[in-house]
């Protein structure tokens, strides 16, 4: 399984945890993948993602919010381009091997897949003001 395909398979499994958060990350992996609970082994990496992802919530919201325009809060926001902008920001400030670049073109790709060209040319200027 590439990285992206990694990184797709978190942002949904994060995305679903935003509204149960009682549910194991492999239980929620299985249905993610809609596969059998025995099929395959949660990908470490996707496993990394999900729980640095949700043990580091606060601190990557609050890196969010300094980027935002005067007026704007998280809650304005949508919950595809917040989580698209947790996982970017994550693998920017903790995943060492991954150039910013390459977690930046990652996060684009996603919202292009799961949102608008609006929210994909705003998770680009969040992204690009954070590197800088």
């Amino acid at each position: 399984m590439s990285r992206h395909e990694m990184r797709k398979i978190a942002f949904q499994m994060l995305f679903a945890l935003e509204s149960n958060q009682d549910i194991a990350i492999d239980e929620l992996y299985y249905q993610v993948k809609d596969e059998e609970k025995e099929t395959e082994q949660v990908p470490g990496y996707v496993h990394t993602l999900v729980t640095g992802v949700n043990e580091k919530k606060s601190d990557l919201d609050g890196t969010i919010q300094r980027f935002l325009g005067k007026g704007w809060t998280l809650a304005r926001l949508n919950k595809i381009d917040i989580i698209v902008l947790r996982l970017a920001i994550f693998e920017i400030q903790n995943i060492e091997d991954i150039p910013n670049r390459v977690a930046i073109n990652e996060a684009l790709e996603l919202t292009k897949e799961f949102s608008d060209e609006k929210s994909r040319r705003f998770v680009n200027g969040v992204l690009s003001n954070l590197i800088q």
